[in-house]
Protein backbone atom coordinates (compact mmCIF):
# COMPACT_ATOMS: atom_id res chain seq x y z
CA UNK A 1 0.00 0.00 0.00
CA UNK A 2 1.29 3.10 -0.87
CA UNK A 3 2.42 6.16 1.83
CA UNK A 4 0.95 8.70 -1.06
CA UNK A 5 -2.24 8.29 -0.74
CA UNK A 6 -4.34 11.08 -0.44
CA UNK A 7 -7.81 10.22 0.37
CA UNK A 8 -9.28 7.34 2.33
CA UNK A 9 -8.06 3.71 1.29
CA UNK A 10 -10.73 1.33 0.05
CA UNK A 11 -10.49 -2.01 1.38
CA UNK A 12 -9.70 -3.79 -1.91
CA UNK A 13 -6.63 -1.30 -2.58
CA UNK A 14 -3.94 -3.45 -2.38
CA UNK A 15 -6.09 -6.42 -4.51
CA UNK A 16 -6.87 -3.31 -7.21
CA UNK A 17 -3.45 -2.24 -7.21
CA UNK A 18 -2.38 -5.77 -8.54
CA UNK A 19 -5.22 -6.43 -10.96
CA UNK A 20 -4.52 -2.56 -12.85
CA UNK A 21 -0.55 -3.31 -12.38
CA UNK A 22 -1.42 -6.82 -14.54
CA UNK A 23 -4.07 -5.46 -17.11
CA UNK A 24 -2.72 -2.01 -17.70
CA UNK A 25 -0.42 -1.32 -20.01
CA UNK A 26 2.32 1.09 -18.92
CA UNK A 27 0.93 0.52 -15.39
CA UNK A 28 3.55 0.20 -12.36
CA UNK A 29 1.19 0.23 -9.89
CA UNK A 30 -1.43 2.55 -8.16
CA UNK A 31 -0.54 5.99 -6.51
CA UNK A 32 -4.35 7.15 -5.40
CA UNK A 33 -8.03 5.63 -5.31
CA UNK A 34 -10.37 8.40 -4.86
CA UNK A 35 -13.79 7.63 -4.62
CA UNK A 36 -15.63 10.05 -6.39
CA UNK A 37 -19.41 11.57 -4.86
CA UNK A 38 -21.58 10.94 -7.74
CA UNK A 39 -23.18 7.57 -8.14
CA UNK A 40 -26.70 6.86 -6.22
CA UNK A 41 -26.16 3.14 -6.91
CA UNK A 42 -22.51 2.32 -8.57
CA UNK A 43 -19.64 3.46 -6.80
CA UNK A 44 -16.89 5.62 -9.43
CA UNK A 45 -13.36 5.71 -8.09
CA UNK A 46 -10.46 7.78 -9.99
CA UNK A 47 -7.14 6.22 -9.71
CA UNK A 48 -4.16 7.09 -10.14
CA UNK A 49 -1.33 4.91 -11.80
CA UNK A 50 2.23 5.16 -11.79
CA UNK A 51 4.01 5.33 -15.33
CA UNK A 52 6.24 2.04 -15.76
CA UNK A 53 8.32 3.92 -18.58
CA UNK A 54 8.34 6.82 -16.39
CA UNK A 55 8.76 6.22 -12.46
CA UNK A 56 7.74 10.07 -11.94
CA UNK A 57 4.98 10.04 -14.23
CA UNK A 58 1.25 9.28 -13.38
CA UNK A 59 -1.97 8.64 -15.64
CA UNK A 60 -5.46 8.25 -14.80
CA UNK A 61 -8.26 5.57 -15.10
CA UNK A 62 -11.39 5.19 -13.58
CA UNK A 63 -13.10 2.08 -11.45
CA UNK A 64 -16.82 1.95 -11.86
CA UNK A 65 -18.17 -0.56 -8.79
CA UNK A 66 -21.08 -2.04 -7.93
CA UNK A 67 -22.23 -1.35 -3.95
CA UNK A 68 -19.85 -2.87 -1.89
CA UNK A 69 -18.49 -5.03 -4.68
CA UNK A 70 -21.70 -6.73 -5.55
CA UNK A 71 -23.35 -7.06 -9.07
CA UNK A 72 -26.79 -6.45 -8.65
CA UNK A 73 -27.39 -8.33 -12.01
CA UNK A 74 -31.40 -8.62 -12.02
CA UNK A 75 -31.93 -5.93 -9.23
CA UNK A 76 -33.76 -3.66 -12.10
CA UNK A 77 -29.80 -3.82 -13.32
CA UNK A 78 -27.98 -4.96 -15.99
CA UNK A 79 -24.96 -6.18 -14.26
CA UNK A 80 -21.27 -4.92 -14.74
CA UNK A 81 -20.54 -7.32 -17.21
CA UNK A 82 -23.29 -6.34 -19.63
CA UNK A 83 -22.77 -2.56 -18.98
CA UNK A 84 -19.82 -2.05 -20.09
CA UNK A 85 -20.56 -4.67 -23.37
CA UNK A 86 -23.30 -2.00 -23.82
CA UNK A 87 -20.47 1.05 -23.55
CA UNK A 88 -18.23 -0.62 -25.63
CA UNK A 89 -21.12 -1.59 -28.64
CA UNK A 90 -22.20 1.46 -28.27
CA UNK A 91 -18.73 3.31 -28.73
CA UNK A 92 -18.41 0.90 -31.49
CA UNK A 93 -21.39 2.59 -33.06
CA UNK A 94 -19.66 6.18 -32.60
CA UNK A 95 -21.39 6.98 -29.48
CA UNK A 96 -18.83 8.92 -27.10
CA UNK A 97 -18.31 6.81 -24.58
CA UNK A 98 -14.54 6.06 -22.56
CA UNK A 99 -13.31 2.77 -23.50
CA UNK A 100 -13.57 -0.11 -21.62
CA UNK A 101 -9.98 -1.53 -20.28
CA UNK A 102 -10.64 -4.32 -18.19
CA UNK A 103 -13.90 -5.96 -16.16
CA UNK A 104 -12.85 -7.32 -13.16
CA UNK A 105 -12.83 -11.16 -12.46
CA UNK A 106 -13.87 -12.79 -8.99
CA UNK A 107 -10.20 -13.91 -8.93
CA UNK A 108 -9.55 -10.35 -8.43
CA UNK A 109 -10.66 -10.06 -5.38
CA UNK A 110 -12.27 -6.39 -5.87
CA UNK A 111 -15.70 -7.21 -6.37
CA UNK A 112 -18.05 -6.48 -9.14
CA UNK A 113 -17.08 -3.95 -11.47
CA UNK A 114 -14.70 -2.39 -14.96
CA UNK A 115 -11.96 -0.46 -15.29
CA UNK A 116 -12.19 1.90 -18.02
CA UNK A 117 -10.94 5.24 -19.48
CA UNK A 118 -10.76 8.31 -17.81
CA UNK A 119 -12.32 11.44 -19.43
CA UNK A 120 -11.85 15.45 -18.48
CA UNK A 121 -15.10 16.89 -18.71
CA UNK A 122 -18.61 18.43 -16.21
CA UNK A 123 -20.78 15.57 -14.94
CA UNK A 124 -22.15 17.45 -12.16
CA UNK A 125 -25.93 18.48 -13.34
CA UNK A 126 -26.21 21.13 -11.77
CA UNK A 127 -23.48 23.40 -13.11
CA UNK A 128 -24.07 21.92 -16.73
CA UNK A 129 -27.69 23.33 -16.45
CA UNK A 130 -26.18 26.64 -15.00
CA UNK A 131 -22.43 27.68 -15.44
CA UNK A 132 -21.53 30.21 -17.07
CA UNK A 133 -18.82 28.71 -18.27
CA UNK A 134 -20.60 26.27 -20.28
CA UNK A 135 -22.71 28.75 -21.86
CA UNK A 136 -21.37 28.00 -25.25
CA UNK A 137 -21.72 24.41 -24.80
CA UNK A 138 -25.40 24.48 -23.56
CA UNK A 139 -26.60 25.89 -27.33
CA UNK A 140 -25.90 22.96 -29.26
CA UNK A 141 -26.07 20.35 -25.95
CA UNK A 142 -30.10 19.32 -26.52
CA UNK A 143 -29.50 18.44 -30.37
CA UNK A 144 -26.26 16.88 -29.49
CA UNK A 145 -28.01 14.59 -26.88
CA UNK A 146 -30.49 13.40 -29.54
CA UNK A 147 -27.83 13.02 -32.07
CA UNK A 148 -26.48 10.09 -29.25
CA UNK A 149 -29.61 8.87 -28.64
CA UNK A 150 -30.56 8.09 -32.29
CA UNK A 151 -26.95 6.43 -32.94
CA UNK A 152 -28.41 4.56 -29.52
CA UNK A 153 -30.96 3.84 -31.05
CA UNK A 154 -29.65 2.68 -34.05
CA UNK A 155 -27.26 -0.48 -32.63
CA UNK A 156 -27.86 -4.03 -34.12
CA UNK A 157 -28.61 -5.74 -30.78
CA UNK A 158 -28.59 -9.14 -32.20
CA UNK A 159 -25.47 -8.66 -34.17
CA UNK A 160 -23.87 -7.08 -31.28
CA UNK A 161 -24.74 -9.83 -28.96
CA UNK A 162 -26.72 -7.21 -26.60
CA UNK A 163 -30.01 -9.07 -26.80
CA UNK A 164 -28.79 -12.04 -25.09
CA UNK A 165 -27.67 -10.38 -21.98
CA UNK A 166 -30.75 -7.25 -21.67
CA UNK A 167 -33.96 -7.35 -20.50
CA UNK A 168 -36.53 -6.27 -22.97
CA UNK A 169 -39.44 -4.97 -22.09
CA UNK A 170 -42.56 -3.28 -23.41
CA UNK A 171 -44.29 -0.49 -22.33
CA UNK A 172 -46.77 -2.45 -20.52
CA UNK A 173 -44.41 -4.84 -19.06
CA UNK A 174 -42.39 -1.75 -17.77
CA UNK A 175 -45.19 -0.35 -16.03
CA UNK A 176 -46.06 -3.09 -14.49
CA UNK A 177 -42.82 -4.67 -13.62
CA UNK A 178 -42.05 -0.80 -11.91
CA UNK A 179 -45.32 -0.82 -10.05
CA UNK A 180 -45.09 -4.06 -8.62
CA UNK A 181 -41.20 -3.00 -7.36
CA UNK A 182 -43.30 -0.39 -5.57
CA UNK A 183 -45.52 -2.83 -4.34
CA UNK A 184 -43.26 -5.30 -2.34
CA UNK A 185 -42.06 -2.08 -0.15
CA UNK A 186 -44.19 -1.46 2.83
CA UNK A 187 -44.71 2.26 2.29
CA UNK A 188 -48.35 3.31 0.68
CA UNK A 189 -48.16 6.39 -1.19
CA UNK A 190 -50.95 6.66 -3.09
CA UNK A 191 -49.57 9.36 -5.71
CA UNK A 192 -47.84 6.38 -7.00
CA UNK A 193 -50.82 4.22 -7.16
CA UNK A 194 -52.66 6.77 -9.01
CA UNK A 195 -49.63 7.59 -11.88
CA UNK A 196 -49.46 4.12 -12.41
CA UNK A 197 -53.18 3.43 -12.85
CA UNK A 198 -52.95 6.93 -15.48
CA UNK A 199 -50.21 5.28 -16.94
CA UNK A 200 -52.00 2.44 -17.87
CA UNK A 201 -55.36 4.35 -18.99
CA UNK A 202 -52.90 6.02 -21.57
CA UNK A 203 -51.38 2.88 -22.77
CA UNK A 204 -54.88 1.16 -23.87
CA UNK A 205 -55.60 1.12 -27.32
CA UNK A 206 -51.86 1.86 -28.20
CA UNK A 207 -50.35 -0.19 -31.03
CA UNK A 208 -47.21 -2.06 -30.93
CA UNK A 209 -43.64 -0.59 -30.85
CA UNK A 210 -40.46 -1.16 -32.33
CA UNK A 211 -38.17 -2.20 -29.39
CA UNK A 212 -34.47 -0.68 -29.85
CA UNK A 213 -31.57 -0.87 -27.71
CA UNK A 214 -32.46 2.01 -25.32
CA UNK A 215 -30.08 3.72 -22.42
CA UNK A 216 -32.37 3.96 -19.69
CA UNK A 217 -30.68 6.61 -17.75
CA UNK A 218 -29.51 9.66 -20.82
CA UNK A 219 -30.41 12.23 -18.59
CA UNK A 220 -28.11 15.84 -16.69
CA UNK A 221 -25.50 14.13 -14.47
CA UNK A 222 -24.99 10.73 -16.83
CA UNK A 223 -23.16 13.23 -19.45
CA UNK A 224 -20.13 14.36 -19.76
CA UNK A 225 -19.93 18.06 -21.00
CA UNK A 226 -17.07 20.16 -22.50
CA UNK A 227 -17.20 23.97 -22.65
CA UNK A 228 -15.71 23.84 -26.74
CA UNK A 229 -17.55 20.48 -27.73
CA UNK A 230 -20.06 20.04 -26.06
CA UNK A 231 -21.46 16.66 -25.02
CA UNK A 232 -18.04 14.54 -25.21
CA UNK A 233 -19.68 11.12 -23.21
CA UNK A 234 -22.81 9.07 -22.40
CA UNK A 235 -21.78 7.44 -19.17
CA UNK A 236 -24.11 5.08 -16.70
CA UNK A 237 -25.31 2.28 -18.52
CA UNK A 238 -26.41 -0.05 -15.22
CA UNK A 239 -30.52 -0.03 -16.58
CA UNK A 240 -29.83 -0.47 -20.30
CA UNK A 241 -32.43 -2.98 -21.81
CA UNK A 242 -34.34 -3.39 -24.67
CA UNK A 243 -37.73 -1.54 -25.30
CA UNK A 244 -39.20 1.79 -26.34
CA UNK A 245 -36.36 4.06 -27.58
CA UNK A 246 -38.93 7.12 -26.66
CA UNK A 247 -38.03 6.20 -23.14
CA UNK A 248 -34.73 8.07 -23.16
CA UNK A 249 -36.06 11.23 -25.04
CA UNK A 250 -38.65 11.21 -22.07
CA UNK A 251 -36.52 10.49 -19.30
CA UNK A 252 -34.03 13.37 -20.00
CA UNK A 253 -37.00 15.78 -20.04
CA UNK A 254 -37.95 14.41 -16.81
CA UNK A 255 -37.81 17.57 -13.94
CA UNK A 256 -36.03 15.84 -11.47
CA UNK A 257 -32.84 16.15 -14.09
CA UNK A 258 -33.56 19.77 -14.99
CA UNK A 259 -31.77 21.09 -11.46
CA UNK A 260 -34.06 23.68 -10.90
CA UNK A 261 -34.19 25.06 -14.55
CA UNK A 262 -38.13 24.38 -14.83
CA UNK A 263 -38.53 26.09 -17.77
CA UNK A 264 -35.77 24.31 -19.82
CA UNK A 265 -37.45 21.05 -20.25
CA UNK A 266 -34.69 19.17 -21.69
CA UNK A 267 -31.83 18.70 -18.68
CA UNK A 268 -32.69 21.83 -17.44
CA UNK A 269 -30.37 23.43 -20.60
CA UNK A 270 -32.84 23.22 -23.60
CA UNK A 271 -35.96 22.79 -25.50
CA UNK A 272 -37.87 20.06 -26.87
CA UNK A 273 -37.55 21.19 -30.50
CA UNK A 274 -33.61 20.84 -30.37
CA UNK A 275 -33.40 17.49 -28.86
CA UNK A 276 -36.08 16.03 -31.54
CA UNK A 277 -34.49 18.25 -34.74
CA UNK A 278 -31.17 16.36 -33.50
CA UNK A 279 -32.72 13.00 -33.06
CA UNK A 280 -34.59 13.47 -36.47
CA UNK A 281 -30.97 14.67 -37.98
CA UNK A 282 -29.52 10.80 -37.49
CA UNK A 283 -32.96 8.64 -37.36
CA UNK A 284 -34.44 10.48 -40.32
CA UNK A 285 -37.58 9.76 -38.80
CA UNK A 286 -40.19 12.13 -36.88
CA UNK A 287 -40.29 11.83 -32.77
CA UNK A 288 -43.62 10.43 -31.26
CA UNK A 289 -44.15 13.39 -29.26
CA UNK A 290 -47.32 11.71 -27.63
CA UNK A 291 -44.90 8.79 -26.86
CA UNK A 292 -42.10 11.22 -25.29
CA UNK A 293 -45.21 12.97 -22.87
CA UNK A 294 -45.91 9.37 -22.04
CA UNK A 295 -42.45 8.45 -20.65
CA UNK A 296 -41.92 12.18 -18.93
CA UNK A 297 -44.88 10.91 -17.09
CA UNK A 298 -43.33 7.75 -16.67
CA UNK A 299 -39.92 8.87 -15.74
CA UNK A 300 -41.29 10.35 -12.47
CA UNK A 301 -43.08 7.38 -11.50
CA UNK A 302 -40.44 5.85 -11.96
CA UNK A 303 -37.83 7.48 -10.44
CA UNK A 304 -40.30 8.10 -7.10
CA UNK A 305 -40.23 4.81 -6.82
CA UNK A 306 -36.54 4.16 -7.09
CA UNK A 307 -35.79 6.84 -4.45
CA UNK A 308 -38.12 4.30 -2.48
CA UNK A 309 -35.30 1.42 -3.28
CA UNK A 310 -32.86 3.47 -2.05
CA UNK A 311 -34.30 4.15 1.34
CA UNK A 312 -35.18 0.06 1.41
CA UNK A 313 -31.41 -0.71 0.86
CA UNK A 314 -30.20 1.55 3.65
CA UNK A 315 -33.03 -0.11 5.51
CA UNK A 316 -31.92 -3.61 4.86
CA UNK A 317 -27.92 -2.73 5.23
CA UNK A 318 -27.15 -3.47 1.80
CA UNK A 319 -25.70 -0.10 1.35
CA UNK A 320 -26.37 2.14 4.65
CA UNK A 321 -24.79 5.06 3.70
CA UNK A 322 -26.55 9.11 5.09
CA UNK A 323 -26.80 9.07 1.49
CA UNK A 324 -29.94 6.36 1.05
CA UNK A 325 -32.54 7.64 3.45
CA UNK A 326 -32.29 11.36 1.79
CA UNK A 327 -33.07 9.88 -1.84
CA UNK A 328 -35.65 7.90 0.11
CA UNK A 329 -37.45 11.33 0.64
CA UNK A 330 -36.86 12.53 -3.07
CA UNK A 331 -39.85 10.20 -3.68
CA UNK A 332 -42.05 13.18 -2.93
CA UNK A 333 -40.03 15.89 -5.42
CA UNK A 334 -41.25 13.12 -8.01
CA UNK A 335 -44.63 12.84 -6.98
CA UNK A 336 -45.43 16.22 -7.07
CA UNK A 337 -44.02 16.39 -10.69
CA UNK A 338 -46.71 13.66 -11.57
CA UNK A 339 -48.69 15.80 -10.09
CA UNK A 340 -48.07 18.67 -12.21
CA UNK A 341 -47.94 16.97 -15.38
CA UNK A 342 -51.58 14.72 -14.70
CA UNK A 343 -53.42 16.29 -12.26
CA UNK A 344 -52.18 19.93 -12.00
CA UNK A 345 -54.36 22.54 -9.97
CA UNK A 346 -54.22 24.73 -6.62
CA UNK A 347 -53.55 23.34 -3.25
CA UNK A 348 -55.07 24.12 -0.36
CA UNK A 349 -51.49 24.91 1.90
CA UNK A 350 -52.03 24.63 6.07
CA UNK A 351 -51.06 27.50 7.78
CA UNK A 352 -47.88 25.83 9.04
CA UNK A 353 -46.22 25.92 5.84
CA UNK A 354 -46.86 29.52 5.38
CA UNK A 355 -45.30 30.37 8.73
CA UNK A 356 -42.37 28.60 8.13
CA UNK A 357 -41.81 30.77 5.17
CA UNK A 358 -41.96 28.28 2.92
CA UNK A 359 -43.77 29.60 0.71
CA UNK A 360 -42.11 32.55 0.13
CA UNK A 361 -40.81 33.24 -3.03
CA UNK A 362 -37.05 34.32 -2.14
CA UNK A 363 -37.07 31.08 0.41
CA UNK A 364 -34.04 29.15 -0.18
CA UNK A 365 -31.92 32.19 -1.16
CA UNK A 366 -32.09 34.10 1.84
CA UNK A 367 -29.04 34.76 3.85
CA UNK A 368 -30.90 34.28 6.99
CA UNK A 369 -31.33 30.49 5.45
CA UNK A 370 -29.69 28.54 7.94
CA UNK A 371 -32.04 29.52 10.92
CA UNK A 372 -35.59 29.47 9.16
CA UNK A 373 -36.74 27.69 11.50
CA UNK A 374 -37.48 30.35 14.39
CA UNK A 375 -40.86 32.66 14.65
CA UNK A 376 -44.25 31.60 16.01
CA UNK A 377 -43.16 28.05 16.15
CA UNK A 378 -40.00 28.65 18.32
CA UNK A 379 -41.56 31.16 20.50
CA UNK A 380 -41.12 32.24 23.98
CA UNK A 381 -43.37 29.51 25.17
CA UNK A 382 -41.73 26.83 23.53
CA UNK A 383 -38.41 28.22 25.63
CA UNK A 384 -40.48 28.38 28.32
CA UNK A 385 -41.58 24.61 28.38
CA UNK A 386 -37.97 23.32 27.45
CA UNK A 387 -36.97 24.93 30.87
CA UNK A 388 -35.13 27.23 29.15
CA UNK A 389 -32.66 24.29 28.10
CA UNK A 390 -31.30 24.35 24.42
CA UNK A 391 -34.50 22.48 22.89
CA UNK A 392 -34.48 19.69 20.23
CA UNK A 393 -34.86 21.51 17.43
CA UNK A 394 -31.59 24.10 18.55
CA UNK A 395 -29.75 21.16 18.91
CA UNK A 396 -30.60 19.88 15.88
CA UNK A 397 -30.05 22.87 14.02
CA UNK A 398 -26.40 23.47 15.46
CA UNK A 399 -25.53 20.20 14.57
CA UNK A 400 -27.02 20.74 10.71
CA UNK A 401 -24.86 24.20 10.57
CA UNK A 402 -21.87 22.57 11.67
CA UNK A 403 -22.26 20.05 9.04
CA UNK A 404 -22.72 22.84 6.27
CA UNK A 405 -20.41 25.38 7.72
CA UNK A 406 -17.20 23.85 9.35
CA UNK A 407 -17.02 20.02 8.45
CA UNK A 408 -17.95 20.99 4.57
CA UNK A 409 -14.93 23.84 4.93
CA UNK A 410 -12.59 21.10 6.28
CA UNK A 411 -13.31 18.64 3.83
CA UNK A 412 -12.85 17.71 0.00
CA UNK A 413 -14.68 15.38 -2.11
CA UNK A 414 -16.98 12.58 -0.99
CA UNK A 415 -17.26 13.53 2.57
CA UNK A 416 -18.02 17.08 1.50
CA UNK A 417 -20.37 15.73 -0.38
CA UNK A 418 -21.93 13.90 2.35
CA UNK A 419 -21.67 16.64 5.27
CA UNK A 420 -23.79 18.29 3.28
CA UNK A 421 -26.42 15.38 2.59
CA UNK A 422 -26.07 14.90 6.25
CA UNK A 423 -26.84 18.64 7.01
CA UNK A 424 -29.90 18.61 4.40
CA UNK A 425 -31.68 15.36 6.45
CA UNK A 426 -31.46 17.15 9.53
CA UNK A 427 -33.48 19.94 8.01
CA UNK A 428 -36.02 17.37 6.71
CA UNK A 429 -36.04 16.07 10.24
CA UNK A 430 -36.76 19.65 11.72
CA UNK A 431 -39.20 20.50 9.37
CA UNK A 432 -41.49 17.32 10.22
CA UNK A 433 -40.91 17.70 13.76
CA UNK A 434 -42.22 21.24 13.40
CA UNK A 435 -45.27 21.29 10.92
CA UNK A 436 -45.61 17.65 10.37
CA UNK A 437 -48.22 16.80 13.42
CA UNK A 438 -50.48 19.75 11.97
CA UNK A 439 -50.09 18.43 8.06
CA UNK A 440 -51.58 14.90 9.26
CA UNK A 441 -54.26 16.55 11.35
CA UNK A 442 -55.23 17.85 7.99
CA UNK A 443 -54.59 14.56 6.10
CA UNK A 444 -56.50 12.18 8.24
CA UNK A 445 -59.75 14.59 7.65
CA UNK A 446 -59.31 14.54 3.59
CA UNK A 447 -58.77 10.76 3.73
CA UNK A 448 -61.35 10.01 6.24
CA UNK A 449 -63.89 12.37 3.93
CA UNK A 450 -62.56 10.05 0.75
CA UNK A 451 -62.13 6.49 2.30
CA UNK A 452 -63.95 6.67 4.94
CA UNK A 453 -63.30 5.16 8.44
CA UNK A 454 -65.92 5.20 11.59
CA UNK A 455 -63.00 5.02 14.31
CA UNK A 456 -61.52 8.51 12.58
CA UNK A 457 -64.84 10.07 13.54
CA UNK A 458 -64.95 8.08 17.05
CA UNK A 459 -64.56 10.32 20.04
CA UNK A 460 -62.41 7.46 21.60
CA UNK A 461 -59.69 7.95 18.81
CA UNK A 462 -56.39 8.51 20.09
CA UNK A 463 -55.58 12.17 20.12
CA UNK A 464 -51.65 12.40 20.03
CA UNK A 465 -49.30 13.12 17.34
CA UNK A 466 -48.45 9.31 17.05
CA UNK A 467 -52.01 7.98 17.21
CA UNK A 468 -52.75 10.71 13.96
CA UNK A 469 -49.81 9.44 11.92
CA UNK A 470 -50.86 5.99 12.58
CA UNK A 471 -54.51 6.37 11.23
CA UNK A 472 -53.26 8.22 8.54
CA UNK A 473 -51.18 5.31 7.28
CA UNK A 474 -54.43 2.92 7.83
CA UNK A 475 -56.28 5.12 5.73
CA UNK A 476 -53.33 5.32 3.01
CA UNK A 477 -53.33 1.88 2.49
CA UNK A 478 -57.23 1.43 2.49
CA UNK A 479 -56.51 4.25 -0.71
CA UNK A 480 -53.53 2.43 -2.24
CA UNK A 481 -55.77 -1.12 -1.73
CA UNK A 482 -58.58 1.04 -3.79
CA UNK A 483 -56.16 2.31 -6.76
CA UNK A 484 -54.38 -0.68 -7.18
CA UNK A 485 -57.89 -2.86 -7.47
CA UNK A 486 -59.80 -0.33 -9.32
CA UNK A 487 -62.13 0.33 -6.81
CA UNK A 488 -61.78 4.05 -6.80
CA UNK A 489 -61.98 5.76 -10.32
CA UNK A 490 -59.21 7.88 -11.17
CA UNK A 491 -62.05 10.70 -11.06
CA UNK A 492 -63.76 9.92 -8.42
CA UNK A 493 -64.70 13.49 -6.21
CA UNK A 494 -62.23 14.76 -4.02
CA UNK A 495 -59.28 12.44 -5.08
CA UNK A 496 -57.22 14.65 -6.97
CA UNK A 497 -57.72 17.60 -4.78
CA UNK A 498 -56.68 15.39 -2.13
CA UNK A 499 -53.27 14.39 -3.64
CA UNK A 500 -52.27 17.40 -4.41
CA UNK A 501 -52.61 18.82 -1.34
CA UNK A 502 -50.94 15.63 0.43
CA UNK A 503 -47.85 15.53 -1.83
CA UNK A 504 -47.75 19.24 -1.65
CA UNK A 505 -47.27 19.28 1.79
CA UNK A 506 -44.42 16.18 2.08
CA UNK A 507 -42.51 17.87 -0.21
CA UNK A 508 -42.70 21.38 1.71
CA UNK A 509 -41.32 19.14 4.56
CA UNK A 510 -39.00 16.79 2.23
CA UNK A 511 -37.65 19.58 0.20
CA UNK A 512 -38.82 22.98 -0.35
CA UNK A 513 -36.71 23.99 -2.76
CA UNK A 514 -37.58 21.67 -5.31
CA UNK A 515 -38.95 23.47 -8.32
CA UNK A 516 -41.99 22.14 -8.90
CA UNK A 517 -42.89 22.57 -5.27
CA UNK A 518 -41.64 26.80 -6.15
CA UNK A 519 -44.49 26.35 -9.22
CA UNK A 520 -46.93 25.40 -6.68
CA UNK A 521 -45.93 27.82 -3.88
CA UNK A 522 -45.82 30.78 -6.62
CA UNK A 523 -49.51 30.03 -7.71
CA UNK A 524 -50.40 29.47 -4.28
CA UNK A 525 -49.14 33.34 -3.33
CA UNK A 526 -50.49 34.93 -7.25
Amino acid sequence: MSSELSHPVPQFFDALDAAVRREIADCAGLVDAERLSGGASMETYRLRCRRAADPQASFDICLRRGPDGEDREGDNVTGVAAEALCMSTARSAGVPEPEVLYVLEPADGVGAGFLMEWLDGVTLGARIARSPDLDDARKQLAFQCGQEMARIHSVDVDATGLRSVLRQFEPADYLTETWDRYKELPTPQPMIDYAARWLSEQLSGRGPVQLTLVHNDFRNGNIMVDPVEGLVAVLDWETAHIGDPMRDLGWMCTNSWRFGQRHLPVGGFGHYEDLFAGYQDVAGTPVDRDRVQYWEVFGSFWWAVGCLGMADRYRTGSDATVERPGIGRRSSECQLDCVNLIIPGPVEFQPAVAELGLLEPDFGRRRSELSPLGGSLTSAAAHAAAGDMPRVDELLESVRDFLHGEVRQATEGRTNFLALVAGNSIDIALRERLIGPQLHRYELQRLTALVGDSAANSSDRPAGDAAVAEQVTTLRWRLVHALRDGSMPLDTPGLADYLRTSVAHQAAIDQPKYSAFRHIATQHLS
